[in-house]
């Protein structure tokens, strides 16, 4: 059996103090629910390079208490995910969420989290995409993936993520 690496809950400030940060804010061409949609299906970000698999482990409807486990490619880390925060408001054009990094199957992290907010824009939506970590005493393992030689890892996430919102169609 793999084992697992617990790691420390926090709350949503935490994307603002976290030592660790990388933010994706851009523009894509679909409306916010179809943003929405695609950033929350079964098998969501299969568009991304570095990541293998996400499935969601906990039944539909999702919202906060949700659970979600991601293999990073080339599937050697495992991440299991809790969703603390979930807002899906389309009437009011609100979505967001948040989630934190329960366990991981190898050494090296005390924090990881991500928050997603969709808004409108002028033309459809804005995509702001926080990613937060702090580095536990043993990091080795870890430092693709959290220091500032892994920018090319989020621009790549970025650059994908674009080009799959450039081919779904604005209503989906």
């Amino acid at each position: 059996m793999a084992r697992s690496y617990d790691l420390e809950p926090f709350e949503l400030d935490f994307f603002d103090t976290a030592p660790i940060r990388f933010r994706i804010d851009v523009n894509i061409p679909v409306t916010p629910a179809r943003a929405w949609a695609e950033l929350t299906r079964q098998n969501t970000l299969d568009w991304c390079k570095p990541i293998k698999s996400i499935d969601f482990t906990s039944p539909a409807p999702y919202g906060v208490g949700t659970t979600r486990r991601a293999v990073l490619s080339p599937g050697y880390l495992t991440l299991n995910e809790y969703f603390f925060d979930w807002t899906e408001d389309p009437e009011n054009t609100k979505f967001h969420n948040a989630f934190r990094v329960e366990s991981i199957n190898v050494p090296g992290l005390r924090r990881f989290g991500e928050y997603t907010e969709i808004t409108p824009a002028a033309v459809g939506s804005r995509l702001v995409w926080t990613f937060a970590l702090e580095l536990g005493p043993s990091s080795r393992a870890l430092n693709a993936f959290s220091n500032p030689a892994s920018t090319p890892v989020f621009r790549t996430i970025e650059a994908d993520t674009l080009r799959h919102f450039a081919h779904l169609s604005p209503q989906g």
